[in-house]
């Protein structure tokens, strides 16, 4: 046998760099490059791994190590989990400032490789530093925290464990039921230690993604279900995208004649226009996505892990509707008692319409469902219409949608526009819409959407990025602005500035309390009210930045910075209280005091315990 002495380090970027995915008829490499921060803990030996493969595995340097993580994320959804970024931290904070992002891509199901530093497996020169020592185990560090966050964990203790290690983290990464975060620990000292690798470990390899074809007795009794019902509905989630099924579920829906509704990770999966597009269902649906879901009698979830937004925490749909479930992985395939289909989303809904033939469901649901889509149109347009009432979310996102081309992107992630995105956004092409809510994580929003424009601009260099965040997001991470400056990756950033985290105020509102310590003016300890000048600072970060007060002058902005060819910032002020949608909301379950001196807070228990009779109780 053929060998090779090479470093841990080494022999896992040699690796990296020899793994290919066919991807609609073309090889190309299956990782993108990666995000790193270099420190004590992975520049001397990762570091010298890294430089000669600078050119196939580009490492863009980032700004903060979370932001690393939420742009291999954006990445990662942009190109449908078949490609992924690595992402390289110190030891100690650096990894440690990882976590929020392995998180995020856990809760996403979303591929990423992390390789970061650990202690010395010797512990000669214990303790080092930024190491934590735990008296009574003296392998338990930083890096275990990541055992609650990732898919696969390891921690490379002989350099011969590489060549287990790496294809068992690549397998999980492509695995469609168990997709999600990789990480893997290399101590400092380990890093540089050599073994004689095999030479074909090292050779040039294609995977593909597994498809599973579904059980035929599942598919049977799937049918059974969908030529029994009156008034069926298909739930469509992210997955129908992953499995690269928008146009075998459009099909399967005008096929059949069954209105389809969207959850939030599956916000882009029927065109706006398009005649089954019943709208979003949920929490941050619409009423004609939440009319259908009340009225279903069985519900067609497809590629969905029904997540309480998409649910209204289980009260959105008829406690007596049967649940039928379509996903490749067997836990969420199970939820709620629902019968399965345990599958990808593409070969289910083709073996399943095959054996349905010709059977459409009555013709009256469908056009009781799309009659209320049609009121739904109206009442979208005039949430969005410009001078319906100050400035809001809902305003700015009907100027950009208008004037966004169906190649476009848009990432949003945590705080209020999630909800204002879900609800109004027209969708102009399946896959164009990015609503970070697996996690909800704020932050993500401008690296996230770096990442995804590295992405984009390997296959799409003339579309736009499109960012929209609000102020508190934005003060939480904004650093990979810079990094879209350096890399000349360009984002168009809208900042919607409200004053501080006015959902969440709105929440506190809701629930009958004052307001306190969301918006700035109503937080006691701010004594000094200063308002930030969000364009002055993304100028210091190299954006041309421009300030709006209007709708009309922030679409004259919008089309400006489409033409420009850097990275523009426009922020606009936006109304705290007033301009929220109001409609299309259903049932949230949120934790409110059982007792209270105040009697507002003690009325708003009462408001939200009346609806918990249409729960269902995990049936």
């Amino acid at each position: 046998m053929s060998t090779i002495r090479l470093t841990v380090a080494q022999a896992i970027l040699r690796w990296l760099d020899a793994q290919f995915i066919e991807i609609d008829g073309v090889e190309t490499r299956i990782c993108g490059g990666g995000f790193g921060i270099f420190g004590h803990g992975n520049v001397p030996c990762l570091g010298e791994a890294i430089y000669p493969l600078r050119d196939t595995l580009p490492l863009y340097r980032g700004q903060n190590e979370m932001g690393m993580g939420f742009a291999a994320a954006g990445y990662a959804k942009y190109h449908l989990r078949r490609r992924f970024m690595y992402c390289t931290a110190s030891a100690g904070p650096g990894t440690a400032n990882l976590l929020t992002a392995a998180a995020l891509a856990h809760a996403n199901r979303l591929p990423m490789l992390m390789l970061c530093g650990d202690t010395f497996l010797t512990r000669l020169p214990d303790p080092v530093l930024q190491q934590l020592e735990h008296f009574g185990d003296p392998t338990l560090g930083v890096n275990d925290a990541f055992k609650a966050a990732t898919r696969f964990w390891d921690r490379i203790t002989h350099p011969a464990q590489v060549v287990q290690s790496l294809p068992a983290a690549l397998a999980t990464m492509l695995d469609p039921a168990d997709c999600g975060p990789a990480f893997i620990g290399l101590p400092q000292d380990v890093q540089g230690w050599a073994w004689d690798y095999p030479e074909d470990f090292f050779a040039r390899r294609v995977h593909r993604i597994r498809r599973q074809a579904p059980d035929a007795g599942e598919v049977a009794d799937a049918v059974s279900l969908l030529r029994a019902a009156e008034r069926p509905l298909i739930v469509a989630g992210g997955g129908v995208q992953y499995s690269g099924a928008v146009e075998a579920l459009t099909a399967f829906a005008h096929g059949h004649g069954i209105p389809v509704v969207e959850t939030i990770a599956g916000r882009a999966n029927l065109l706006d226009d398009d005649a089954m597009n019943a709208g979003p269902v949920g929490v941050t649906g619409s009423d004609s996505g939440n009319w259908a879901a009340e009225r279903a009698d069985l519900v067609f979830a497809v590629g969905t892990r029904l997540q309480d937004f998409t649910t209204g925490s289980w009260t959105a749909f008829a406690p007596e509707a049967r649940l039928l479930h379509l996903n490749v992985g067997r836990h969420d395939a199970a939820k709620h008692r629902a019968a399965t289909v345990v599958g990808d989303a593409r070969l289910g809904l083709a073996a399943i319409s095959d054996a349905l033939g010709d059977h459409a469901a009555p013709e009256g649901w469908v056009a009781d469902v799309r009659a209320e889509r049609a009121r739904w149109n109206d009442t979208r347009a005039e949430t969005v219409r410009a001078g319906n009432g100050p400035n809001s979310y809902a305003q700015a996102i009907g100027v950009v949608n208008g004037l966004m081309d169906p190649e476009d992107r848009v990432v949003a992630a945590a705080g209020g526009l999630p909800a204002e995105v879900t609800a109004n956004w027209r969708t102009l092409r399946p896959g164009g819409v990015d609503v970070e809510f697996g996690f909800s994580c704020m932050g993500y929003e401008i690296a996230g959407g770096w990442g995804a424009r590295i992405a984009q601009a390997e296959r799409e260099p003339q579309a736009e990025t499109v960012v929209l965040t609000g102020d508190g997001s934005y003060l939480m991470l904004n650093s990979d602005l810079y990094s879209a400056v350096l890399t000349e990756k360009k984002l168009i950033v809208l900042v919607l500035d409200n004053g501080g985290f006015a959902v969440i105020n709105k929440l506190q509102n809701n629930t009958g309390q004052e307001s306190f310590n969301n918006l700035i003016a109503d937080t006691p300890t701010a004594t000094a009210q200063t308002r930030v000048d969000f364009e002055a600072h993304a100028r210091a970060l190299g954006c041309h930045a421009e300030t709006v007060d209007t709708p009309a002058a922030l679409g004259d902005a919008f089309a400006r910075a489409k033409d420009r060819a850097e990275t523009s910032v426009i922020v606009m002020q936006v109304d705290a209280y007033e301009g929220w949608t109001t409609g299309g909301h259903a049932w949230w379950e949120i934790g409110t005091p059982e007792v209270t001196e105040t009697a507002s807070v003690r009325t708003a228990r009462e408001t939200v315990e009346a609806s918990r009779a249409r729960q269902r109780k995990g049936i």
